[in-house]
């Protein structure tokens, strides 16, 4: 190796409580498998929510420039919003719940394979969006899924077999909202909804595509109204969710634009990569191109 070759400083930040696998074989295999005659390597375990991004902030200062996810996608999203508008690059171990924004990007689910393509420092340049100036690089939104969300984030249990259940218990008591939706400045829609989804990427995670023709490096998001519906069709719009096809269903429009300005009644939640939180009565919903450096494959 020439003498004179510095090393990339490379941070992994591992959340130790996102998604259903355990964790503590993680260091082994990054230190296994991450090349040291590129990488200097540090790895930190994460102990509360938040402290990434205020780690991430600090290591930037001292000229760290890659910095590696162990979690889903909360854990992009805190890791995320510390780079965006920064030359510093982003990779993703994929091992959460859903992992919407590594599935989108082809990013290997198994740690290993994740881990290995860190070496090729293959990147690509992908758009964020901002909701109330908050940023989201898969999907934010409104509705079903924001209140989901919220839910899923109260109960203990993970993984999608809890996601199913939740969701079929608060299908009953849901109520869906009318919504004033301002398109770029230039068009206005009022419009009942069970959900509405402004998509970056393409799905939620787990394979379940809300927006399937959404590109990440485009400069557009998918805005996707769900229409009210009877519980009848429900089975037919899940399988068209995890077929890839939603949106040839009669009950989802789809407009795809740079800004949007959300109004609804009142204040209430909403989600943003899986997140949830509450917000106001109006949302500002923008997009920001290629803001954020990724490995891909």
């Amino acid at each position: 190796m020439n003498q004179s070759f510095v090393k990339e400083k490379i941070l992994f930040l591992i959340n130790p409580l996102s998604g259903t696998s355990h964790k503590v074989n993680m260091p082994g295999l990054i230190s296994e498998l991450i090349d040291s005659d590129i990488f200097d390597i540090e790895i930190v375990i994460t102990k509360y929510k938040g402290e990434a991004t205020e780690i991430v902030s600090q290591k930037l200062i001292e000229n760290y420039r890659y910095f590696v996810a162990v979690g889903g996608d909360g854990t992009v999203n805190e890791i995320a919003i510390a780079l965006i508008n920064t030359q510093a690059i982003l990779g993703i171990i994929p091992v959460g719940s859903g992992n919407g924004l590594a599935r989108h990007l082809q990013i290997p689910l198994q740690p290993r394979k994740a881990v290995q393509l860190i070496n090729k420092r293959q990147l690509q340049a992908i758009d964020y969006g901002l909701i109330n100036s908050k940023p989201f690089f898969c999907t934010c939104g409104v509705g079903f899924d924001a209140v989901i969300g919220e839910k899923f984030a109260q109960s203990k249990g993970r993984g999608l077999i809890n996601y199913v259940r939740t969701t079929i218990n608060e299908y009953f008591k849901y109520k869906p909202e009318i919504y004033q939706i301002t398109i770029d400045n230039e068009r206005k829609i009022n419009c009942p909804a069970f959900l509405i989804t402004f998509a970056n990427g393409s799905q939620y995670g787990n394979n379940a595509y809300i927006a399937p023709h959404a590109d990440i490096s485009d400069s557009k998001l998918d805005m996707c109204i769900l229409a009210p519906f009877n519980l009848y069709k429900a089975p037919g719009i899940g399988i068209r969710l995890f077929a890839k096809n939603i949106d040839k269903s009669p009950l989802m429009q789809i407009e795809r634009a740079r800004n949007f300005i959300l109004e609804r009644a009142s204040e209430g939640v909403v989600h943003f990569d899986g997140e949830p939180c509450t917000m106001g009565k109006k949302l500002e919903i923008t997009l920001i191109s290629k803001g954020l450096n990724v490995l891909v494959p």
